[in-house]
């Protein structure tokens, strides 16, 4: 138990003193950089990217090994998990309801930190022998960045596959295997391990089958969740319509103040409540990590500003849209101010909700539900991810024994306490991000010149098609 708790603090330690200022400082200003140099392509070029994964543009005999919507659907499954549900609540008992501005600023630049990850990521992927795709940042690294920086090129993308590596067991799996075993135990008094085995057994088969299989699952699965949990949310929140514009009101506010401690709310400061709105929409939607790249890499497309259009949507669903449901529900309800945390707020929100229209008792299922989806998809999602950072950087004969170690994760996440989990997620999640920001400034010339030929061709193919 004194290692445990000695390898905790230390982890802590490196959160707070570094982890949390590199992540501040590196990620915000990127997505504001890229913005700018891209001229707000997320705001403009949004309708193309929703005509793109309707499949307007697809063509089956080009290489890839899924759809633009199967691409999505794939990233989507990674990101849509715990960090909606459990995340945005941790995210308001420390940071306050202002934290929910700084998820939405992460998220509206996020956007573009994805178009630009996911587009490098299409423009430099591999082609295996067997026809397969392999792609993500340690390509785009290796091979984008050699002649600016030599051997160090190779040396920053295994940098980055170790974190990736790290980060499947972390961000991917310990955490939504928690969050999941909490719950089952919680209001079914599922024995933890029942509930690690159970989801290991499960995800392996699925897995197994390698993206097709998964993507497959994933396009499926995730409509039907975030169906489900939309209109469980909108329920609640036209029961409490009065308050809503209250709640936003609250939200810019304490963005910019800070709140004084009331009830569960331990955050009081201005920089508590940004760093904790930014750290929980790191960990949501991704968005700079350079894990969903790997997924669109995998997309039948010979252009990649297509998938990169595709990718920008992920963090305008994911955090503008579902993390903003979860947190209007906690703020109107008034459970933000409990002194309960976690995926329990969550609950007594939705419990506030759906007792005043007659439905007692019925929240601790829904969330259970919700919850169980979310968080197996999100396993599902990263197991892929892992998997090709594993071959990158052992071969191909690393993948199988891979799958085994990850699913063994799975229920050692389901066991270890919550504390424990989140502080290792938080530190792994950066050991990723910060060599992929690097990377995605150095390379923006290459994105800004992708970004003129692709809309260059598209205007060019518009005046053809009128002729």
């Amino acid at each position: 138990m004194d290692l445990l708790a000695n390898f905790e603090n230390i982890i802590k330690a490196y959160n707070e003193y570094v982890g949390n200022y590199a992540i501040l400082f590196l990620l915000v200003p990127t997505g504001i950089y890229l913005t700018i140099r891209l001229k707000f392509i997320q705001i403009f070029k949004f309708k193309h990217a929703w005509q793109l994964v309707a499949g307007k543009f697809d063509k089956k005999d080009e290489q890839g090994d899924v759809s633009h919507f199967k691409a999505l659907t794939t990233a989507l499954s990674s990101t849509v998990g715990t960090g909606n549900i459990v995340g945005v609540a941790l995210a308001i008992y420390y940071g306050g309801p202002g934290a929910v501005f700084w998820l939405w600023v992460c998220g509206f630049f996020g956007m573009m930190l994805k178009l630009v990850e996911c587009t490098l990521a299409l423009k430099y992927r591999k082609i295996n022998e067997d026809g397969t795709v392999s792609g993500g940042p340690m390509y785009y690294m290796e091979i984008g960045l050699k002649e600016k920086l030599g051997k160090f090129a190779k040396i920053l993308a295994l940098v980055f596959a170790f974190a990736a590596m790290l980060c499947s067991f972390g961000t991917g799996n310990m955490a939504q295997a928690n969050s999941m075993s909490d719950v089952l135990f919680t209001n079914y008094a599922i024995p933890t391990v029942v509930t690690g085995v159970v989801t290991a057994l499960i995800t392996m088969v699925i897995i197994i089958g390698g993206i097709k299989r998964i993507g497959d699952v994933t396009s499926k699965l995730v409509p039907f969740m975030a169906i489900f949990y939309f209109i469980g949310s909108i329920i609640v929140l036209i029961v409490f319509a009065k308050q809503i514009p209250g709640a936003f009101k609250m939200i810019l506010h304490d963005a910019f103040t800070g709140s004084a401690a009331v009830g569960g709310f331990v955050g009081s400061t201005f920089m508590m409540t940004m760093i904790w709105g930014i750290r929980r929409a790191l960990f949501s939607n991704e968005a700079g990590q350079g894990s969903a790249p790997m997924a669109h890499a995998a997309a039948k497309t010979k252009y990649p500003m297509r998938e990169g259009l595709v990718a920008s949507l992920e963090p305008f669903l994911d955090t503008i849209v579902i993390c903003t449901l979860t947190a209007l529900v906690v703020i109107v309800t008034g459970a933000w101010s409990s002194s309960i945390k976690g995926a329990a707020m969550t609950v007594n929100a939705f419990e506030a909700g759906f007792a005043e229209i007659g439905i007692v008792g019925y929240a601790r299922h829904f969330i259970a539900i919700a919850l169980v989806l979310f968080a197996f998809s999100t396993i599902v999602g990263w197991s892929y991810y892992g998997s090709r950072a594993a071959q990158y950087v052992f071969g191909d004969k690393a993948i199988k024994p891979y799958y085994f170690v990850y699913c063994g994760f799975i229920i050692l996440g389901s066991v270890w306490g919550i504390d424990l989990v989140w502080h290792f997620v938080d530190m792994v999640i950066t050991f990723m991000t910060i060599p992929n920001l690097i990377a995605l400034f150095l390379l923006t010339p290459v994105i800004v010149k992708e970004s003129r030929e692709y809309f260059a061709m598209m205007k060019e193919e518009k005046k053809f098609n009128k002729m």
